[in-house]
């Protein structure tokens, strides 16, 4: 089934099963679409996290992703993460019902939603040029019904702390809405630093313990905000600045104790 929301010219596609939402949406971008799409399924049985890892949502949980152009170099098109981290947040601070999250929700760098300092949902950017076209999918998961187990992290569900949620697709659909609101204030890349603002509003407060993984190993220390361009900006344990444009991040809440 496919329609247009009324607050959107976007295309609405509801499917009850597919391997991937980002993975269909690139599909169908291959096939000649070219946006905005949304792509929303009950069901997905080969979710992709970042770096090609396995990201099984369950079923009941939001699957979404959104097709379509954007004009921005492609350097900056990782800063969609902000951008839908954004929109996901201001969505689920909708449905827990306490107008700012109540400090129980927050964002963290670049793709993650925490609730209570357990993993609630990510995000997947993935683009491709298609002729004359730069194509950006936006893929975001929550786990609004069930917590998928993931090895060694605390993972959260929605459901049982929610005061209101909806149907599975009028919750997708109020997602839509903020992240079309988000689009607009971004610009391609031109807005950026009001997004920015926008997401550290509701990022882990600065000092916050963490560590990040990178390439050349482990590096601890504390949340300093991020760059310009949304680099992650951390203290380390010698009191120095460092800036990262990739890598893992994990705080001290998410890890599973034994």
């Amino acid at each position: 089934m496919a329609e247009a929301q009324s607050w959107t010219a976007a295309q609405w596609i509801e499917l009850e099963e597919v391997d991937s939402t980002n993975a269909e949406a690139m599909r169908r971008a291959v096939a000649g679409a070219r946006g905005p799409l949304y792509i929303r399924a009950d069901r997905q049985t080969a979710g992709r996290g970042r770096s090609g890892r396995v990201w099984q949502l369950g079923e009941g949980n939001l699957a979404l992703s959104r097709l379509g152009r954007v004009g921005c170099a492609p350097g900056e098109v990782p800063q969609l993460s902000f951008v839908a981290g954004v929109a996901l947040y201001r969505t689920t601070v909708w449905a827990l019902g306490d107008g700012g999250g109540g400090g129980r929700l927050t964002l963290k760098w670049p793709n993650d939603v925490l609730l209570d300092g357990a993993k609630l949902g990510g995000i997947l950017i993935e683009a491709t040029r298609l002729d004359d076209a730069l194509m950006a999918v936006i893929g975001i998961g929550l786990n609004t019904c069930q917590a998928p187990e993931i090895p060694g992290r605390r993972t959260a569900s929605l459901s049982p702390v929610a005061v209101k949620m909806g149907s599975p697709r009028a919750f997708a659909s109020l997602v839509a809405r903020h992240l079309e609101d988000g689009l607009e204030l971004w610009d391609d890349g031109h807005g950026f630093s009001s997004v920015r603002d926008a997401w550290l509003a509701g990022a882990s407060p600065e000092g916050t313990q963490m560590s990040i993984e990178t390439p050349e190993g482990r590096v601890s220390g504390r949340f300093l905000g991020l760059d310009e361009d949304g680099s992650l900006l951390i203290s380390d344990q010698h009191g120095d600045a460092r800036r990262f444009s990739y890598g893992d991040v994990t705080l001290a809440s998410e890890r599973e104790m034994s």
